[in-house]
């Protein structure tokens, strides 16, 4: 199974759409799903439901760290490496989804706006954007 496969089956079942790009990609990269689940947990809906940035996006984000990311302070080739294909991905997720903000991408927040719109879009919308996610990390990862 794909990754972007993985991803919009961990969402349709029980995660939110941090936890399922970012265990989609954790076994491979060396780190237990179980604990992947627990690291991302609290970036859904845009960062704890506060509509901030994606939960689809901040899972790449940390699935980019998990591959390339840095350790040192000495280590300026990995940080610029990995600060830029996290660029290079919200540039990606942008050219298909206008943001990487929640509440742009809903078109209204989670918490405060219009419930039944949030719902909905979260049935909807949610599975496109994890599936794009995964899809372009795919694309960037090879």
């Amino acid at each position: 199974m794909k990754n972007a496969e993985k991803a919009t089956e961990r969402f349709s079942v029980r995660c939110n759409c941090a936890q399922s790009v970012f265990s989609a990609y954790a076994p491979d990269l060396g780190l237990d799903e179980e604990l992947a689940l627990k690291i991302a947990s609290g970036f859904g809906a845009g960062m704890g439901r506060q509509c901030e940035t994606c939960g689809a996006v901040t899972g790449a984000y940390m699935v980019i760290g998990l591959k390339c990311g840095h350790i040192s302070s000495g280590d300026k080739e990995g940080k610029e490496k990995t600060y830029a294909m996290v660029q290079e991905f919200s540039r990606r997720f942008k050219e298909r989804n206008q943001s990487t903000l929640c509440e742009q991408l809903l078109g209204t927040h989670l918490v405060t706006g219009d419930k039944e719109k949030a719902e909905r879009q979260v049935k909807e919308l949610c599975p496109k954007l994890v599936r794009d996610s995964a899809e372009i990390l795919d694309a960037m990862l090879e």
